[in-house]
């Protein structure tokens, strides 16, 4: 098969999958989980149910493929955020503000209940590590400078930090965000001799 020809089919499969996960998600934001069908989705998405179902067997399929696009994009975004040229301790605040702001941004618009379906499944897993690598990579390079306290293990700082600004979901404006990032990075200073 010509290289054009393969792209064209690729960019093609990529669209549908791209269309039938934006549908989902403008459904269950509209109509909430369990009122979505298939039908309801090729319908929105504009494309037939036999295409629909050549790609996702199920509803619960799309969901779970919309919530790895989301999840990936999260992460390129806090990769996007942090300077290489930045001082360590720079890195690590704004890596940790992304993702704070993410937690609040992700709770404002995709409730509890679908939070709850989603944040049991595998993918999920794999995505919280790839988020622990990233935030304990951030900590040793501070560390390292003598900016973030060295008395506690880097990967216990990291689940201090993730925990601590997932509370960024419940609260009610961003200026409460930027505190609670604030609050995070004080303990992760040295304690004073």
């Amino acid at each position: 098969m010509p290289k054009l020809w393969t792209e064209t089919i690729d960019a093609h499969r990529a669209a549908v999958r791209d269309a039938a996960m934006n549908a989902m998600a403008a459904l269950v934001a509209q109509h909430g989980l369990v009122a979505v069908t298939m039908s309801q989705i090729a319908e929105r998405a504009g494309i037939g149910r036999a295409t629909l179902y050549k790609y996702f067997p199920d509803a619960q399929a799309i969901l779970t493929a919309w919530h790895e696009r989301q999840i990936t994009e999260h992460l390129d975004q806090l990769n996007a955020v942090v300077d290489p040229a930045a001082p360590a301790v720079v890195r690590l605040e704004a890596g940790l503000r992304a993702y704070a702001h993410i937690q609040h941004h992700s709770a404002r618009h995709h409730g509890g209940e679908l939070a709850a379906l989603l944040h049991r499944s595998e993918h999920v897993d794999r995505a919280r590590q790839r988020l622990r690598d990233f935030v304990e990579q951030l900590l040793a390079q501070a560390v390292r400078d003598g900016d973030v306290r060295d008395d506690v293990a880097t990967d216990e700082l990291a689940t201090y930090c993730l925990h601590a600004l997932t509370a960024a979901g419940t609260v009610p404006h961003q200026e409460a965000v930027h505190r609670l990032v604030g609050v995070t990075m004080a303990g992760l200073t040295a304690p004073r001799p």
